[in-house]
């Protein structure tokens, strides 16, 4: 069951009642789930990151646009829903979400989207795998990703392990700074970069405990600061990439890309789908585990912010 918190936006009983109850809550994006991996692998994977986030102690609220309606927090049949239509399902940035509502259709929502529909719900701890960022050759495409002015505008923190290494990572950073958005590592001082765990460019700060991250964000509500904040946490070692394989593949998969003309918001998934190719899915291993990762982080800091926020029960 799900709540209509206006005629668009639905929550659903179970995060309602743990806002209720006062226990933290983390958002998920459903773009992995349409997009990310083929059925059944994509919906076994977002029920266990799901169960990762019960496990340390939130409740996690799937988030997607399923028949026009926003939804924060989904069924195990909606996840399974989205999973089998797979790539059938819009993904939804801002700009598709007036049109999808209105004509009633499904969306997968990416960092933006799941950012904004959090947001709306009153979460404000998000778990995803890596944000989109400025892409290679921006400098004449102009291919911007828009997660980075959602993170300047919307006051929701973000867990991810960097930014897509298929990116120009430093100046993805240089346009977090100029739009305020404070970028933390999670017990590093240095950028992950998706995949592997450094990328040779430095963070604004380093933090080593989820509460710490919760009280930085803490003040920033308090003092009504505009946007969100990044956090960066790393990819287990275990499971990191050698830099060289996967910058060798993510240069080949670019090739690619320009030869055959892939533009726009198609070219992230083209490259991650071409990067998996060429390492023999190893790459799709090392995000699935990352993703865990973020989760497990990010239902930390939603515990320490509840906690912050004098209205947390539980562990």
């Amino acid at each position: 069951m799900a709540v209509a918190i206006n005629p668009y936006l639905e929550v659903s009983d179970e995060v309602l009642g743990a806002q209720r109850e006062g226990k933290p809550v983390v958002a998920l994006e459903s773009t992995i789930i349409s997009h990310g991996m083929p059925y059944p692998q994509n919906v076994e994977t977002a029920l266990r990151v799901e169960e990762i986030i019960r496990q340390s102690g939130a409740v996690p609220a799937t988030i997607a646009i399923i028949k026009g309606k926003l939804k924060a927090g989904l069924t195990k049949e909606e996840i399974e829903y989205l999973g089998k239509k797979g790539t059938d399902v819009i993904k939804a940035s801002r700009r598709d979400i007036p049109v999808l509502l209105a004509k009633g259709e499904d969306g997968a929502t990416t960092v933006t989207t799941t950012m904004m529909i959090a947001d709306m719900a009153n979460i404000k701890v998000f778990a995803t795998g890596g944000i989109g960022g400025v892409h290679r050759g921006a400098q004449t495409t102009m291919d911007i990703s828009a997660d980075l002015e959602e993170l300047a505008q919307t006051g929701v923190i973000v867990v991810c392990a960097g930014a897509k290494s298929i990116l120009d990572l430093s100046l993805t950073l240089e346009y977090l700074e100029t739009h305020g958005v404070t970028v933390i590592g999670y017990g590093t001082k240095e950028l992950p970069a998706f995949y592997t765990r450094k990328s040779g460019f430095a963070v604004d700060y380093r933090l080593d405990t989820p509460k710490e991250i919760a009280q930085a964000f803490d003040v920033k509500l308090k003092l009504g600061l505009r946007g969100g904040m990044l956090v960066t946490n790393p990819i287990p070692e275990e499971y990191s990439m050698d830099p060289a394989v996967i910058n060798s593949a993510i240069d080949r998969a670019i090739s690619e890309a320009e030869k055959s003309g892939i533009k726009g918001k198609e070219t992230t998934p083209f490259l991650l789908a071409k990067v998996k190719e060429l390492t023999g899915g190893d790459s799709l291993e090392s995000n699935i585990k990352l993703v865990y990762n973020n989760a497990e982080l990010a239902a930390k800091i939603a515990y320490e912010l509840c906690k912050l926020q004098q209205s947390c029960n539980g562990n």
